[in-house]
């Protein structure tokens, strides 16, 4: 199965943390976003919204993250631990991701994207949707150590490779204990953190380089 995917997209990350859960491999294929590779017409003709990660399984092309996340699941999970099926299990991780998805990364890329892609100055407005985001996580988190029930899921696995990512922009999770807990234990328990991590660091050290630009 083909992945075209960045090592510095959650996204893209959250694919390739459920395939370490499930044991799919990967014929990886980086697209520079940096250098427009996404608008090449070869990769277009896959993904007319050249958008990444896309997947392409035996032929069968598809993008957004969440929809790849749960058709690798009903594919290729021996069993329904990611992605329950029990329609209230699996509603509730459906919420999660399209929080994850509308809410979170949404508030994520609202207000850091302008200040990396275009000089902005930080816009205090944005930041206190973000802030707001994170305390929705917070209260979904009460009492329990994972995003949708008692076990991790896929959701856990998206919201994971998010909120890692508002790590390396220095975000704050200290104010959310909540939050701050899961994110110990997600860590350890979600197959393919290692490969996450690594990808965190190139880049903390990629987004130092074009602030100082």
């Amino acid at each position: 199965m083909d992945l075209y995917y960045s090592p510095y997209s959650a996204a893209s990350r959250s694919i390739l943390m459920t395939g370490k859960a499930i044991g799919v491999e990967f014929n990886k294929k980086v697209i520079n976003l940096i250098e427009n590779e996404q608008l090449k017409p070869e990769f277009v003709k896959i993904n007319p919204q050249h958008t990444i990660p896309t997947i392409v399984d035996d032929g069968f092309a598809l993008w957004e993250s969440r929809a790849i996340l749960v058709y690798l699941i009903e594919k290729y999970a021996k069993d329904d631990a990611l992605y329950p099926k029990d329609p209230k299990g699996r509603a509730l991780v459906n919420q999660r991701l399209y929080y994850d998805m509308g809410t979170l990364y949404k508030a994520f890329a609202d207000y850091y994207y302008p200040q990396f892609q275009k000089k902005a100055p930080a816009d205090p407005e944005l930041f206190k949707k973000l802030e707001s985001a994170v305390e929705i996580l917070d209260i979904f988190l009460q009492g329990q150590l994972y995003v949708a029930g008692d076990r991790l899921t896929i959701a856990d696995i998206a919201i994971l490779a998010t909120i890692s990512t508002l790590t390396v922009a220095d975000f704050d999770l200290s104010k959310y204990s909540n939050v701050s807990k899961w994110y110990e234990n997600a860590k350890k328990v979600t197959p393919g953190w290692d490969e996450n991590e690594q990808s965190l660091k190139e880049l903390k050290v990629l987004a130092e380089k074009m602030k100082a630009q």
